[in-house]
């Protein structure tokens, strides 16, 4: 039923609601629906009072003016971004989601931001922004690409009529006039210009792969303004589009104290246009002063390789193995000799002491020859091999007359030897043993056992 019912826009669709009939949950949950689809997320002015701060983090209040007052609720998440703590009588602007508390049947609003009364909306909303785009890690600098420090073509997307522009070629053309610059036209104020500028970074995004002009870096700069003027670059699908964005972008708006969300998500942050095309290229002049050094520094180890080299050179040529090579074969052959003529020597006598050493170990062997050894063994093996079998006689006649002696023994206390005494063993049905008048009853069958058979009988 809850699918079918949907609040009228007019009393002429209102026709027919009465015909329906809603428990209290599915007309609470019409009411709750209506609201967050019809009003949702508003901004609301007014007065704190009744405020009460829970255990859990989450506080409760009621916003209030002279003439209504409405319940809220300020969860723990959100609680915990506030600069200042709440307290009663506080003139605030609070920003949140019309809804409804259904186990109470009270409408309230959900507080999703809490702020003085004059601070002002778009503050607000700047500052609700920035803790979101914060939060999903878009201003997080592991994620922000390199600016290259060379680049050969920079791309301006500005107004083509804005002072931001011409402070820009003024720079760059002084200080790298071999840059290209390509100008991408948009507009940084008013209506729309938030979607030109996304527009534009995301053309830009698939710019290289499309046979043109390779962009090293994008910059997004217009002049300075008042907050609603340079608005456009707080808008939440400019902030994105940055983000998204393949090529390098530097944000370069307003003046030095004015930030803007864009800002935050660019890999780069210029405090003015002007300081932006000082940062993105290289002074001419520091470029000529840096390639000079280079090259004196590229002289100066070229000169001390070739030295190097030259008196390396100079050191073989004035080397003795040059000028008399076969004085010095032939020193070296007579200390082969020499060396030679010690091995020999020194073999000769290991020779010897170890033939002395042989003969000594084959006396040695002779005396411990197998043969002797084998017979004093093969004596002792006898010797103990007749203990072995007298001792093992001994063990077996022991055993077997202790077994004879245990038999007898089992035979006199077995029941057989008891019954033929005279006595009987009484078992029940099953043929378990009966050990207790007890475990009877009258009636059940039993069987009396005795050595000449068995009787059946009844238990009375």
């Amino acid at each position: 039923m809850d699918d079918l019912f949907d609040f009228p826009d007019s009393e002429e669709d209102a026709q027919g609601i009465g015909d329906s009939i809603f428990s209290v949950t599915q007309l609470t949950r019409k009411i709750r629906n209506l609201l967050q689809q019809r009003i949702g997320e508003v901004w609301v002015e007014g007065e704190i009072s009744n405020l009460r701060k829970h255990s859990s983090g989450h506080q409760y209040f009621t916003l209030k003016d002279e003439g209504a007052q409405i319940s809220c609720v300020l969860f723990r998440n959100n609680a915990r971004k506030l600069t200042v703590p709440l307290d009663d009588g506080q003139k605030v602007q609070i920003l949140g989601q019309v809804s409804v508390y259904q186990a109470r049947g009270n409408y309230q609003i959900i507080v999703d931001l809490v702020q003085d009364k004059g601070l002002g909306a778009l503050q607000a909303k700047f500052e609700a922004l920035k803790r979101k785009l914060d939060e999903e890690g878009l201003f997080d600098s592991s994620v922000k690409k390199n600016i290259p420090s060379f680049p050969s073509t920079i791309c301006l997307i500005t107004s083509p009529t804005g002072a931001a522009l011409r402070d820009m070629l003024s720079v760059l053309g002084r200080r790298a006039p071999w840059v290209r610059v390509l100008i991408y036209p948009v507009r940084v104020q008013g209506k729309g210009a938030a979607e030109e500028i996304s527009a534009a970074l995301e053309h830009l995004s698939t710019w290289n792969a499309q046979s043109k002009p390779e962009i090293d870096a994008v910059v997004i700069t217009r002049g300075g303004g008042s907050l609603e003027d340079i608005w456009a670059f707080n808008e939440e699908q400019v902030a994105r589009a940055i983000s998204k964005c393949r090529l390098p972008v530097v944000s370069a708006i307003g003046h030095e104290i004015d930030f803007t969300i864009a800002d935050f998500v660019a890999d780069l942050r210029a405090p003015t246009p002007s300081a932006a095309a000082e940062l993105i290229v290289p002074e001419a002049e520091d470029l000529r002063t840096r390639l000079g050094q280079m090259g004196s520094t590229l002289q100066k180890t070229l000169c001390n390789s070739i030295d190097r080299h030259v008196d390396h050179l100079e050191f073989m040529s004035n080397s003795s193995l040059l000028k008399e090579p076969k004085r010095i074969v032939s020193d070296l052959a007579q200390d082969n000799d020499r060396v030679a003529e010690k091995l020999r020597s020194a073999f000769k006598g290991a020779i010897s002491i170890n033939e002395d050493l042989i003969s000594e170990l084959r006396h040695k062997l002779t005396l411990l020859h197998p043969v002797n050894r084998l017979e004093t063994i093969s004596g002792r093996l006898s010797i103990l091999a007749a203990r072995l079998t007298n001792s093992g006689q001994a063990t077996c006649r022991n055993l077997s007359e202790r077994c004879s002696s245990a038999a007898v023994a089992l035979k006199n206390l077995g029941p057989n030897a008891v019954l033929a005494r005279g006595y009987s063993i009484t078992l029940d049905e099953d043929g378990k043993l009966i050990e207790s008048a007890k475990s009877t009853k009258t009636g059940d069958r039993i069987i009396s056992r005795f050595s000449d058979g068995k009787v059946h009988s009844t238990v009375e």
